[in-house]
């Protein structure tokens, strides 16, 4: 009750505050009655900038009373300019954009005409990063007609090509996904954020995401791949970086609540709350989510939390600071995973009732950003990750039976601190504008403690070991990081430009803690291990981009990699999977070449090449031990090379026809990846020239989306190849921890209607009900044959006031 009468006295003291005079000038930017995001709006005699956000809003504060000049800018429309007379009442203003076919400036990149496009790319130069040059994608998720309860990650980034997505998750819990022939296990390959910054479990010695954001409450996904380390670390991968939606502008409280039902027993609850009061000083968002269902295989239920805070005040016209507070916790029962042989009679059975995970996440965040001047800003991100992970089950080969002996159980809690420092600069040089420099560091505390042993034999969620300390390995692991890194946009001639960059990293991981060595007529031998292992390294990168006619953009860039080993290849015992002792970190670089842009302003398309160069690459090699049964054995495979191809598609073929008159619209996206992952610079026969794990050849998704500003329909189609789980490309095991990963296609069909304040939202996923799956476990939630989703209805009402 005191939180309740709290919050009603705040927002009528803001409510008042807001109504108070205030110098500022504010409005709304309209096609219709659409707003309209990204236009460059200034403010003359004051340089002022601002960027109309996803409401078509902007403001204009802290101004004296004269004259102003009002001009407004975006590609594909004709440019707005107004005199304004600022007394003593602020002006707030509604304005109407009219298209026309136009050159703009750099400023701003727009992917289509109106505010309804999904696919893009980040701008060259954004708040204080550097996207000149490299491969970056965007995906619009509050525009996207898919099943947001769940996460459908097939449905979410389905215009991202060359994605592996590891589709086991009925819930959308946790995030699979990998790029040009990485791993999707958790992610692990990307560096993943949240409003820039890390959210991962440690980015130095366990990056796999446990958290993954909820689909309803964002505004959009960035990913920068290629030759994202300079700026983000050194993974291979990249970078996927959630970014949650904010409060709107232009209101004092917003209210979303979104509820969902399906298949199999799901319930989803979203309730967010969001607005700008003080004199639109303070924006603030909140949301909670309450998740729960089961699987249409038997042992499969699970429920699920997520709270959010967001908090942003500007002290200054030029100080902003940004508070953000995460929770996320569920609990989840794991059926196991199957042999080829149970998958080809009955993929719907479970062979494990006493499987359990748990996850708690807690993530906190304070951001300050200073604009010093029009050309200079500054970022400070500071963050912390208090949170853990348990796991609970029989990790015995699926082919055994579970006996009720019992389980293994293993936790981990993760303490990690993070500061992020970031100072961008814009200068002229020999005549050129918008020479752009970029300095930063990075120091980061991760702590991770582990501990594995028996659990009960039991068969429910009990998280505790039998006995006073863990029987098989209890250790800790400290690691400390810190990184400087510097980029610079050199500006050669109107349309050309080249983009040096360098980062200097200072990892030390350690391992310290015990672990019990199994002896057959002994008692078990406990092992005292301590390790530390610090490194330094520099990374290079450089690329060049080349612009021309109205949108269009040759890119290609190339930059060092690195990655270290993984906790879990220091010290986790699995009776499925073994470590090579000898393993040693893994370098590398990729490299891109491409050509992207928005032509005859209807249609968006990103067609490149990639090479991605591994050495020493961390794989799985297919063995047999003693007692002729099969395992993984992670070592250092060998090097391997990645060779693709990507290609996006996406346009709208009624404005085309119609050239740009139609009020409906016909969209059509097509995405496409090929590549070719082969083993190379190895005497060893088993895997010499034979194809990398978890790569697809051929990745193919293609969707049509058809419909009225109230209504959409849209359907999608995915297909992907023969894939293999292992190096040594086995066909087939008893244990079904290695094997081929066969060819498949899939289907989804979505719908929406809006109604004053309601919206409708329905859909089948898997529409033809295809039986397939993506993954071989070796470990939980498996190990075997994980199966993907049989097909299953949703139907979302949501209310907005």
């Amino acid at each position: 009750m005191r939180c309740i009468s709290f919050l009603l006295v705040y927002f009528s003291l803001a409510a008042w505050t807001y109504g108070q005079k205030s110098l500022a000038v504010e409005g709304t930017l309209r096609e219709g009655t659409e707003a309209i995001p990204g236009a460059v709006v200034r403010l003359y005699p004051t340089e002022a900038i601002e960027i109309s956000d996803d409401n078509g809003f902007f403001r204009f504060g802290k101004l004296t009373p004269g004259q102003y000049r009002l001009e407004v800018r975006l590609l594909g429309y004709k440019t707005y300019i107004d005199s304004l007379d600022l007394t003593n009442q602020p002006i707030r203003l509604d304005i109407r954009l009219e298209e026309e076919v136009s050159v703009l400036s750099r400023e701003v990149v727009v992917i289509g005409r109106n505010t309804e496009t999904v696919s893009g790319r980040l701008n060259d130069v954004s708040g204080t990063a550097i996207y000149a040059s490299k491969k970056t994608e965007l995906i619009n998720v509050r525009n996207l007609n898919a099943n947001l309860a769940t996460n459908n990650t097939r449905q979410i980034y389905a215009r991202i090509p060359g994605l592996n997505i590891w589709e086991y998750d009925r819930g959308g819990l946790q995030l699979g996904i990998g790029g040009r022939g990485l791993s999707p296990n958790r992610s692990s390959n990307f560096n993943i954020r949240q409003n820039g910054y890390d959210i991962s479990a440690d980015a130095l010695g366990y990056p796999e995401s446990y958290y993954t954001p909820s689909a309803e409450a964002l505004n959009r996904i960035e990913i920068i791949r290629g030759a994202a380390s300079l700026q983000y670390g050194p993974q291979f991968g990249g970078l996927v970086n959630f970014i949650m939606q904010e409060g709107p502008r232009t209101k004092l409280i917003e209210f979303t609540t979104r509820q969902t039902g399906g298949s199999f027993g799901l319930f989803n609850s979203f309730n967010s709350l969001g607005g700008t009061v003080a004199q639109g000083k303070l924006n603030y968002y909140t949301f909670f989510q309450y998740k729960r269902g089961d699987s249409w295989r038997p042992n499969s239920h699970y429920t699920q939390q997520n709270g959010y805070l967001h908090l942003a005040y500007d002290l200054t016209p030029k100080l902003k600071v940004t508070g953000e507070y995460t929770h996320m916790r569920y609990l989840a029962q794991q059926p196991g995973g199957l042999t080829d042989a149970q998958f080809a009679e009955d993929a719907s059975v479970s062979v494990r009732a006493r499987n359990w995970f748990q996850v708690d996440w807690n993530l906190v965040s304070l951001n300050l950003d200073y604009k010093i001047s029009e050309t200079t800003r500054l970022n400070w991100r500071n963050y912390t990750l208090q949170g853990g992970r348990e796991a609970i089950g029989a990790l015995t080969y699926i082919n055994r039976p579970d006996f009720g002996v019992n389980r293994d159980y293993m936790t981990d809690r993760y303490n990690n601190l993070g500061s992020e420092l970031r100072f961008i600069h814009q200068y002229n040089l020999f005549g050129q504008p918008d020479n752009t420099f970029l300095i930063g560091g990075r120091a980061y505390r991760g702590l991770t403690v582990r501990k594995q042993g028996d659990g009960n034999n039991g068969e429910g969620p009990d998280f505790e070991f039998l006995d006073s300390e863990p029987n098989k390995s209890s250790f800790c692991f400290p690691g400390t990081n810190l990184a400087f890194f510097a980029e610079n946009i050199f500006r050669i001639g109107k349309n050309w430009s080249i983009t040096p960059g360098a980062r200097f990293e200072y990892i030390n991981t350690k391992a310290e803690g015990y672990y019990f060595k199994v002896n057959k007529f002994i008692p078990n031998e406990k092992i005292y291990e301590t390790r530390t292992n610090p490194r330094t390294f520099m990374l290079l990168g450089i690329g060049t981009s080349r612009k021309f006619g109205r949108n269009a953009e040759f890119y290609a860039n190339i930059s060092q990699n690195y990655r270290s080993i993984n906790f879990n290849d220091i010290r986790v015992v699995n009776t499925n999977a073994r470590v090579d002792p000898n393993l040693k970190d893994e370098t590398g670089f990729n490299g891109d070449l491409g050509l992207r842009g928005t032509f005859r302003n209807w249609l968006y398309a990103d067609i490149s090449v990639f090479y991605l160069k591994y050495n020493d690459r961390i794989g799985s090699i297919f063995s047999t031990d003693s007692s002729y049964m099969t395992y993984r054995l992670r070592t250092n495979v060998s090097d391997s090379r990645n060779l693709g191809l990507e290609l996006l598609l996406d346009g709208d073929i009624l404005q085309a026809l119609t050239q740009g008159k139609s009020k409906y619209k016909l969209s059509l996206y097509t995405s496409l990846s090929l590549i070719d992952a082969r083993y190379i610079n190895t005497k060893n026969t088993a895997i010499a020239n034979k194809l990398v794990e978890n790569v697809p050849p051929v990745l193919f998704r293609t969707g049509l989306s058809t419909g009225t500003p109230r209504f959409n329909l849209t359907y999608q189609f995915a297909f992907q190849t023969k894939q293999y789980s292992d190096a040594t490309n086995t066909e087939v095991t008893p244990t079904a921890v290695d094997g081929a990963i066969p060819a498949f296609s899939v289907m989804d069909l979505s719908a929406r209607y809006s109604w004053r304040l309601f919206t409708l939202s329905s859909g089948v996923n898997n529409l033809t009900d295809s039986r397939y799956f993506t993954r071989r476990a070796d470990g939980y939630p498996g190990p075997g044959i994980l199966p993907a989703d049989k097909r299953n209805y949703y139907l979302t009402l949501q209310f907005k006031i």
